[in-house]
């Protein structure tokens, strides 16, 4: 079992970057894909980013390509989501999750583990 706290989240003006990370307790990190996802007010989950167990691999929603980037530090049990160019649609509470069976992949079902989550408001 894995336990994932998200942190980093904020308000910031629209353009702006804002740093999330997600660290995870346990000694079997290196063994989870890890995802971000993200909720806005009344709407469902939606993914983000995802990116493999070795880091090799990652994959976008179409919205954030070329401004977020996910990376991760196998040595420190931690996951960022680096995010430039910040939008206003981009406000929402964004979750860390993991993927025990070590697949990125884009679906929330397929992520056993989640934080909290992490408010994130983007003003205009």
């Amino acid at each position: 079992q894995v336990q994932l706290v998200e942190s980093g989240g904020g308000l910031v003006q629209a353009g702006g970057p804002l740093r999330l990370s997600c660290a995870a307790s346990g000694r079997t990190f290196g063994s989870y894909a890890m995802g971000w996802f993200r909720q806005a007010p009344g709407k469902e989950r939606i993914f983000v980013a995802t990116m493999s167990t070795s880091g090799g691999y990652s994959y976008y929603t179409d919205s954030v390509k070329g401004r977020f980037t996910i990376s991760r530090d196998n040595a420190k049990n931690t996951v960022y989501l680096q995010m430039n160019s910040l939008k206003p649609e981009d406000t929402a509470v964004y979750y860390c999750a993991a993927n025990s069976l070590g697949i990125a992949t884009t679906g929330p079902a397929s992520y056993k583990y989640w934080g909290q989550g992490t408010q994130v408001t983007v003003s205009s």
